[in-house]
This record gives structure tokens, C-alpha cells and sequence, in this order.
């Protein structure tokens, strides 16, 4: 059947042809937004509206959008209707928003076979990259109001040049919570205030290289970032393997970069007799553990593992941060030092930058001390288990051919494909969809082959495009 309708005031003809009205019309529709007779942007007629000129159930068309949301064509979102999806891609190699070139996608874009496909590639319009939470769950409102108090409440010298380790306030505050939360044996000078992890750890691998260690043991799967940072601070890298257990304690190195509670990216905790294991190596060849505890408040199905910090508070570099309970761009982070090491952590961190930003500090002081950053992380912690269970009640409808993995706590899961799945090739397929994913590959420092899996984070995206998001990686991996 052909039939023409209008779409905000444009005339539109479709050929719907064939016994198979469904696959006819999801065809007519991709043909349209290929060729740009459906604009970027154009809003389409409501399911019912459009069955009903068709003279077709409105599952059928239901379902045909469906599949072209999932493919990228069109997307989907509560109040706005349907809409047809930006085509332009993002260019091969080119690192997004915010992130630094090695995190560029994968594209796979080779020859000139894939030329033409390339130039109606959907830009990547959702991101299940792992690394951030959903800043739009940031208490906006309650952030306000701890700034407007801690501004009325602050003596004038608060906002002349601050203290280098931190403000004295917020060192005490994050010292009990982090005590109560986490386990940590902290005493709030013995606290150093950082603008965010990265630096956090370039103070202390500066100090490090200064009395003169020359290697960290870093796990064979991790950010690529922190081993950059090391790197820069003049010091070798050495990767330590993981395992079901975590990693493999007993590297040949002076110090040992650690995410005990979730392996970064594999997702599984240290176990107790590596814990062990780790505070014996500490203890034995005086070598450091810096103790990684990026998501360690977010663990959803059974009590949270503790800092291994409190094993050892003499041999072992508390560090957290701000960045997944609230937000990266706030650029808030914290040491719990040894004793013996504060004064060098402090003098290089007054060389760096001086101290960080006081209105941010006084604000996440007054923030943690009125009880709003404990409800903060309560309500992230039901919102992301929310999600994925949503996860992996998908995948296991849409792709039960894949392993989902290191569940228990965090932001981001593990996603173990089948023997023999290019990983390559599958990010390239979310790609052309418009969905930002990565590869195990992406955190892998050994040289030597390993398992294909996707690490998928479940909290970067906002509620509202989530489900658009899930309909995007299902598809990718049932390969529809």
C-alpha cells in the first residue's frame, strides 16, 4: 500500500508493500531518514495516529519503532514522542566530551566499502561507557542550600588563601564519615584534601619517586589514566594479574595500586586471604598499597566490604572521592595518609596548586555534617540498583548468550561475550546506533589475549534515555 501523510505540515509518500506490513513500513521509515526525507529532528505521527491512517494494528507500528530506535534512526522519549535521530557521526578516534583521546571509540570504519555507510552513522546520542555516575540525580537544591549556610556561617579569613591539606571543617566531617561508612582509620590530620583522584594520585607517586621508589604494582585491568600518572611521575609500571579473587599479591615493586572492594573494571572484590596477603606484603618489604575506593559506597546485595586501609593505617593510602556520590565536576577528593607521609603529601600539594577550592570544601562539610550527603548516596545507591536489575533483566530476555558479571556493587558491569565475539566489531555496531560502549580491551595491560567482554556502565545515562539506551545494547548483541 502507499500512502501519504503529514508530518508537521510536510507531506510524506511511503510505499508500505508486501504480506509483511511491519517489516514494509520499518523499511519505508529507515529509507526515509536515510535519504533525508525525514529531517533530523522531524517528530513523527503517535503509533495509534499512524495505524489508524495505515489501516494497521498499532503494535505493528509500535514494534517498527521500536526497531529504529534500537538501530538509532529514531529516538524515543517520554513527552516528546518520536523523533527522527541526529545522523552525524562522531569522527573515527575522536575523544568525546570530557574524556581524553585513549578513550576515543573504536569506530571499526575501514576502506571505502564502509565510506558511505559512515556518512548516516548516528552520533552517539547514549553513552553506557563506564567511569561516571547520572549528574542529573545531583542534589541541586540541597547543595544550594549547604552553600548558602556554610557562606553565612564562615568567618571572613575562610575565603583568603586555605589551608593546604584542607579546610579544617571538612577534614573532620569526611573523618567521620568515613569511619562510620567505610571503616577507615581516620584522623582528620592525617587527611590531605585533593582536586580529584588524578591528582591525588600524582602527589603522591611525585613523593614516592622523590624518596626514591621506582616501580608500582598496578592490576592488569585498569584505567589506562592511572598508569599515565605513574608514568609521569617518573616511576615504572608493573601489572599484577587478577583473578576471580582479585590480584594476585607479591609484585616486585615498592608500591601497589589497589581497588579492594570492586576490581576495577572486572568488578570482583579481594578476597580475605589476599587482603591478608596484601598487609603481609606491606609489612614485609615496607612497599605502600594506595587503596583505590572509587565506588565503594555503592554495594546493593549484601553489607560492604570494608577498607582494607583499617588492616594497616601505617602501610596503606586511603583514597576517595566525590566524584561518583555527587559529581566529577566538582573535582573533590581526599587521602588518608600514614603519619609519616602527610607533611610530604602537603608540601607537594601547596607546590601543585596551593589548596583546593574553599567554596566547594566549606559547602561538602556542611553537606556531609547536616546528614545530606548520607541521603545522597542512599538515594543513588536505590536508583542505580534499580537500574541494574533493569540490566540485566534485558539482557537476559534479549541476549541470554551473554555472562553478566561483577553485579554486587558499583556503577558498571561486566559483560562476558561468547567464544570468539569481536569486541572490536561490537562497539562498532553500537556505534553505528548511536550507543557509546567499550571493550574489555580498553582496560587490558597485559600484552597477552584475554576473555571478549563489555564493560557497561549503568549510570552515566539519564533516567529518561535509559530504557532507549538497553534497547540499543540488546539489539547490538542480538545482532538485529
Amino acid at each position: 500500500m502507499a500512502k501519504t501523510w503529514a508530518i508537521s505540515g510536510v507531506d510524506l509518500h511511503l510505499e508500505v508493500t508486501g504480506a509483511r506490513v511491519g517489516a514494509a513500513l520499518e523499511s519505508a521509515l529507515r529509507e526515509a531518514v536515510q535519504t533525508g526525507r525525514l529531517a533530523e529532528g522531524t517528530r513523527l505521527p503517535s503509533s495509534r495516529a499512524l495505524a489508524g491512517d495505515l489501516g494497521v494494528a498499532r503494535n505493528t507500528v509500535a514494534a517498527a519503532y521500536s526497531r529504529l530506535v534500537a538501530e538509532g534512526w529514531l529516538t524515543a522519549r517520554s513527552g516528546a514522542g518520536t523523533r527522527v535521530a541526529a545522523r552525524p557521526p562522531v569522527p573515527t578516534g575522536q575523544a568525546g566530551p570530557g574524556r581524553p583521546a585513549s578513550d576515543a571509540i573504536r569506530t571499526g570504519a575501514t576502506g571505502p566499502g564502509r565510506a558511505a555507510a559512515s556518512r548516516t552513522r548516528p552520533a552517539i546520542r547514549h553513552d553506557l561507557r563506564p567511569g561516571s555516575p547520572d549528574v542529573s540525580l545531583f542534589p541541586r537544591t540541597a547543595w544550594a542550600a549547604a552553600s548558602r549556610r556554610a557562606l553565612q556561617a564562615a568567618p571572613p579569613d575562610a575565603l583568603t588563601y586555605g589551608h593546604t591539606r584542607g579546610l579544617p571543617a571538612l577534614r573532620t566531617a569526611l573523618a567521620g564519615h568515613l569511619a562510620r561508612a567505610r571503616g577507615v582509620h581516620a584522623d582528620p590530620e592525617r587527611i590531605v584534601v585533593c582536586a580529584g583522584f588524578t591528582q591525588a594520585l600524582d602527589l603522591l607517586t611525585r613523593v614516592l619517586r622523590a624518596r626514591g621508589s621506582a616501580t608500582v604494582g598496578i592490576e592488569a585491568y585498569g584505567h589506562r589514566r592511572h598508569a599515565e600518572v605513574i608514568s609521569a611521575a617518573g616511576l615504572r609500571t608493573r601489572p599484577v594479574p587478577v583473578d576471580e579473587h582479585g590480584a594476585v599479591i607479591g609484585p616486585a615493586a615498592d608500591a601497589l595500586l589497589l581497588t579492594p572492594a570492586h576490581q576495577f573494571p572486572l568488578g570482583v572484590p579481594l578476597s580475605p586471604d589476599r587482603r591478608a596477603e596484601a598487609v603481609r606484603w606491606a609489612h614485609e618489604t615496607g612497599g605502600l598499597i594506595i587503596e583505590d575506593d572509587y565506588d565503594g559506597e555503592f554495594r546493593y546485595d549484601r553489607r560492604p566490604v570494608g577498607a582494607l586501609q583499617a588492616l594497616a593505617p601505617e602501610h596503606v593510602v586511603y583514597a576517595g572521592s566525590a566524584s561518583k556520590s555527587l559529581a566529577p565536576g566538582l573535582r573533590l577528593a581526599w587521602l588518608v595518609l600514614p603519619a609519616g607521609l602527610v607533611e610530604e603529601v602537603a608540601e607537594a600539594k601547596r607546590l601543585a596548586d596551593g589548596h583546593t577550592s574553599t567554596l566547594e570544601q566549606l559547602t561538602l562539610a556542611e553537606f556531609v555534617t547536616c546528614g545530606g550527603y548520607d541521603r545522597q548516596i542512599r538515594r543513588c545507591r536505590l536508583a542505580y540498583r534499580r537500574r541494574r536489575d533493569r540490566l540485566v533483566s534485558a539482557l537476559r530476555r534479549e541476549a541470554p548468550q551473554v555472562r553478566v558479571t561483577g553485579l554486587a556493587a558499583g556503577l558498571h558491569a561486566l559483560l562476558e561475550l561468547p567464544p570468539g565475539a569481536d569486541e572490536e566489531e561490537i562497539v562498532a555496531r553500537a556505534h553505528r546506533r548511536g550507543l557509546a560502549l567499550e571493550g574489555l580491551d580498553d582496560y587490558r595491560r597485559a600484552e597477552d589475549a584475554g576473555r571478549p567482554a563489555l564493560v557497561v556502565g549503568y549510570a552515566t545515562p539519564p533516567e529518561h534515555a535509559y530504557t532507549t539506551a538497553l534497547a540499543r545494547l540488546c539489539a547490538t548483541l542480538a545482532r538485529r
